[in-house]
This record gives C-alpha cells, structure tokens and sequence, in this order.
C-alpha cells in the first residue's frame, strides 16, 4: 500500500474513476441473479477488500482506527450504504448511461447542501448550473415511460445525493478517517441484499463478477480515490472523476451493446455541460485564492 500512497493524487483519483466505470458493465453482465443477490455478493467481496486495506495500514491499531471513526463514521458508513443499494437498483433497471450522468450531479447536490447545512452562499453561476442540470434530468426522467426504467433513474439519485451528505459529515468533522466507513456500508448493503434475497447462493459465473464488482470495481476504485483525494485539490477531483460518467456508457455500448435513447443522452449532456460549469467556477476561486 506504500507504492500506491507514493503515486501522484491526480493519477489515483483517474485510476479510481477508471475503476468504478465498470459497474454498469458488470451489473449488466450478470446471467442468473437477482438485483439483491448482485448486492449481497459485490458488497461481501468490497468487504472484505476494505478489511484487507484496513489491517495492512494499521495493523494492531485496526480496531482502533474504527473506534476513533466515532458516530461520524458510523452513520457515513450507512449513509453510503444507501448509494451502493440505489446504485446496484439503477444499473439492473435503466441504462448505464443514465445512471453515469446523474451521479455526475454531486457537485451540484454539494452546492446545494453547503447552502442549507453550512450557510455556504450559491452564486450565480452554481445557480445556473443548478437549473441547466435539473432540465437535463427531466429529460432524462421524463422519457422513461416505463415504471421499471423510471424508478431507475429515481434510485440513481441516491447516490450523489449519499455523496454529497458524506462530504457533509467530512467537512464538518475533518479529522474523521472515512475508510472505516467504507467498511460499514459494505457490511450495511451486505445485510440489505442478505434479508431482500430468497436466496444467496448463484451460479460460479456470478459469483466471478461479484468478485470483480466488490474488490476490483468498488475496493480498489475507493481505495485510490481516498488515498488520491488527500493530495489533490477537491475541484480537480470533480474534474477527473467525470471520466466516470463518460467512460461508464462507452463500455457499456462496446461490450453489451447498450444504447442509451436519445433524450437520455440529451440530458445526459446538458448535466455535464452543467456540471463543468460549476466546476470551472470552484477552479476559478481556487487560482484566486492561491494569488491572494
């Protein structure tokens, strides 16, 4: 874990997007499971994975890494539990596509959360983008006709919503060490595909993609945007982790032949139009804020 701390933080944090582009693709792999069995068996495998980090970092001091988590930790841990449910929800029932460009909306859903719990001013141009994104999402939404697809695209938005009530608890506890948070969704949406699931056992094939889903896609893809964002300007991190949401539907279209409508990609591209408005804006106050 030493090599990985050594690598730049911008690079982790495109290695962790990287990583995490490949969810939908893996969702949209599976034979024979069901939407909760897919749950049960990506967040045992993430797990264990964030375990596995956990004891190699601290070592004997592992215990103690979750006991100084406090309240904090514990209840992000849940919180992000919820985002790994509506994720999983999403990609089994609207497209990759859709479910990329709406958790795209974090940034927005900051913005907003910084303005009612930190009494964090929005400016204009977050308010633009504010309204530019909700048009996008409305056209997104609005062309689901389908209940299944329609409460898709609904569940995506647990995510940056999850997001952006995580980042919350971090900035207003800044010492807080989220990894064992991780831990706790995991073993949260863990417990929620278990109890929802007639049955865990599936086929070998399954069992295969749950693993790839739970330590490579989730584990490592957490494991190099938490360690890359502690040296990376939080603007650059909204950038770079954009490569998600463009990557996500190209392997998507290439691998399983999933074409998102086009009132999907649309919105899709009014969000992140929106998107890289508010984040030129943060890049802008952060240059002038280093001249100051």
């Amino acid at each position: 874990m030493n090599l990985i701390s050594k690598l730049p933080g911008p690079f982790l944090i495109f290695l962790g997007a990287f990583s995490l582009s490949f969810g939908g693709l893996i969702v949209k792999s599976f034979e024979g499971a069901t939407l909760w069995q897919i749950l049960f068996w990506r967040s045992l495998f993430f797990s264990f994975t964030v375990l596995t980090f956990l004891l190699i970092s601290y070592k004997k001091k592992t215990f103690k890494a979750f006991k100084d988590s406090g309240f904090p930790g514990f209840f992000g841990g849940i919180i992000l539990s919820l985002g790994f449910c509506g994720y999983v929800f999403a990609m089994y029932n609207t497209t990759v596509a859709n479910t990329n460009f709406i958790i795209s909306l974090q940034i927005l859903f900051l913005a907003i959360f910084g303005y009612f719990f930190l009494k964090e001013k929005i400016s204009a141009i977050t308010l633009t983008s504010i309204i530019l994104a909700m048009t996008g999402v409305l056209l997104m939404v609005g062309n689901s006709l389908t209940p299944g697809e329609l409460s898709g695209n609904l569940a995506a938005f647990t995510m940056p919503i999850t997001f952006a009530v995580l980042i919350m608890i971090v900035r207003k506890f800044p010492t807080v060490d989220m990894v064992p948070a991780q831990f706790v969704a995991g073993i949260c949406s863990c417990l929620i595909g278990y109890l929802l699931s007639s049955k865990i056992m599936i086929s070998p094939h399954d069992i295969f993609l749950g693993f790839l889903a739970g330590c490579f896609q989730v584990g490592l893809g957490f494991i190099f945007i938490t360690t890359g964002a502690r040296t990376t300007p939080s603007a650059m991190v909204g950038i770079i982790m954009l490569s998600e949401s463009v990557l996500g539907p190209i392997w998507a279209f290439l691998f399983v032949s999933e074409r998102p409508s086009l009132f999907g990609l649309i919105g899709g591209v009014i969000i992140l139009f929106a998107v890289f408005i508010q984040f030129y804006s943060l890049l802008a106050k952060s240059k002038k804020s280093i001249s100051n």
